[in-house]
């Protein structure tokens, strides 16, 4: 009797599995024609989330023949827009855009509502790009000697980054413990509110991507002083990178990626993942990519898992090392 009852327990389970492969089967062959998908960008406007995602949307709805409505959920460093997501039905209709934020967050923000290693996977990694430290066109600061000089006077030296727990946060607090400075970080709400106090000269220093500095560079609003990758963007070739300046080995690059909530079914995840990558090699896309500043990545979700899960180690490190608290 008991091996009957193990038997049909067994078969039952089968049957279940069966019956679920199937309706993610067939939620992967109707997908996405059942309704518009929503692109989550977890940065409020003007940002280089917001722009990334809107500069994917009109390629991806061509791609997919489905409509693609970009929503802002910004706050706690990209986290409250991705515990949306994580939340959100895994049926191919809500995913994630993400900052290098994503990375930081596990160990930078106690009781976050969600894991990230579990809750959300990985679609693609869009890019990396170098980011910049950059001032006013009337500052006092003139070269990245100016910014050491003044991070070890006695007052200091204050600077603005797309928020607390930031990439640019943590390069800027690794900078100065390790270089013997101090720096007062002021936290903003994402790289516009960022650029706009920035460019007004409200803040003395702002880090952020080439993506958003860029264009204030070139309107000469603002004069690049250092970029934080091991080698220098080919975007701005004159600014030397922190590591030929006297930091030798330091990489801090920036990165973008499309998330979806964990249980999407993989044939949704690899077809969204395959659009992406065909927009992304669109000229036009690819031109106005570049033009900004990210290096390309793509490539399949596995590997763009392990590159995320890999910045979360590193950066978990630096925070633990360096005692980094979020403001």
């Amino acid at each position: 009797m008991m091996q009957k009852r193990t038997r049909l327990r067994l078969m039952l389970a089968l049957a279940g599995a069966a019956c679920l492969g199937l309706g993610q089967g067939a939620l992967a062959q109707e997908w996405p024609a059942r309704q518009a998908i929503k692109l989550v960008a977890v940065f409020p406007p003007g940002g280089s989330v917001d722009q990334v995602s809107r500069l994917l949307a009109p390629y991806l709805q061509q791609e997919l023949g489905q409509n693609i409505i970009v929503e802002n959920k910004g706050g706690a460093s990209g986290s409250i827009g991705a515990a949306a997501v994580a939340a959100a039905p895994a049926d191919g209709y809500t995913f994630a855009v993400v900052f290098d934020t994503h990375g930081v967050n596990p160990s930078l923000i106690p009781n976050l509502p969600f894991d990230s290693r579990k809750d959300l996977s990985t679609v693609i990694v869009i890019g990396t790009s170098p980011m910049v430290l950059a001032t006013h066109a009337a500052s006092e600061f003139k070269s990245f000697a100016d910014v050491v000089a003044a991070g070890k006077a006695a007052k200091g030296a204050s600077y603005g980054s797309i928020g607390s727990g930031s990439l640019g946060h943590l390069a800027m607090a690794l900078l100065g413990r390790n270089g013997g400075m101090s720096f007062n970080h002021i936290p903003y709400k994402g790289g516009g509110p960022l650029m706009n106090d920035a460019v007004a000269g409200h803040v003395p220093l702002a880090i952020g991507s080439v993506f958003v500095v860029k264009p204030h560079i070139d309107s000469q609003r603002m004069r690049a002083l250092a970029v934080t990758t091991s080698k220098r963007a080919p975007q701005l070739p004159g600014v030397p990178t922190i590591a030929e300046s006297g930091f030798a080995g330091f990489d801090a690059p920036a990165w973008w990626a499309v998330l979806a909530p964990a249980k999407t079914a993989p044939a949704i995840v690899q077809r969204m993942n395959e659009a992406i990558g065909k927009v992304m090699k669109n000229p036009e896309v690819a031109k106005r990519l570049e033009s900004q500043g990210i290096d390309v990545l793509g490539g399949t979700p596995q590997a763009g898992q392990a590159f995320i899960e890999r910045q979360m180690d590193i950066w978990a490190k630096v925070v633990k090392d360096n005692n980094i608290k979020p403001d």
